[in-house]
């Protein structure tokens, strides 16, 4: 393989790379606690993006059991769409660990 083929191969990796990073930011995941009570989308940006509460969920005299079915869900809201990510980032690379993409 030559220099200018390999240069070319580096170039569109690179290409690929910035447009799966652009397609990860608009990814987003859901995910649900306690039964559905609590529903959370998280987007490619590791920002929640909604919080949805079943009404039945609010309890006043339990606001801890709230408050954990919130995090749960939040915490694999935002687990389920870095997986995406990295899975389309994995499409690109090949598999190949590059420092600081995700």
């Amino acid at each position: 393989m030559d220099m200018k083929q390999m240069m070319r191969q580096a170039q569109k990796m690179q290409a690929e790379l910035a447009k799966a990073q652009d397609e990860i930011k608009d990814m987003t995941a859901e995910a649900t606690a306690g039964g559905g009570m609590v529903t959370v989308v998280a987007t490619g940006n590791n920002e929640i993006q909604s919080i949805k509460i079943d009404p039945a969920a609010v309890d006043p005299e339990d606001v801890e059991m709230l408050e954990d079915m919130v995090l749960a869900a939040a915490n694999e809201a935002l687990r389920a769409v870095a997986a995406k990510g990295t899975a389309r980032l994995n499409s690109v690379t090949g598999g190949m660990n590059i420092p600081g993409l995700m």
